[in-house]
């Protein structure tokens, strides 16, 4: 398991309409994703669309996108 690589908020968008999230809206810099779920209902992930996304900022995303690094890797 690597380091997380610097990624943009247009990166990560695009990595994740790749896995099914579509965009649902947007308010200022923040869009905000939104995936169906069978089981459990409908997940919300919101990525602020900076150059680059603090390390942080990304974990946390991938947490609520329920991503591991290595499909965030493959999608990207």
């Amino acid at each position: 398991m690597g380091k997380l690589p610097q990624i943009s908020g247009v990166a990560l968008v695009r990595a994740l309409k790749r896995d099914g999230w579509q965009e649902m809206s947007q308010k200022g810099s923040h869009l905000k994703l939104i995936k169906h779920l069978k089981p459990i209902g409908t997940a919300r992930v919101i990525v602020p669309m900076h150059r680059v996304l603090k390390k942080g900022t990304l974990h946390g995303i991938l947490k609520d996108a329920a991503l591991s690094r290595e499909k965030l890797l493959r999608l990207l």
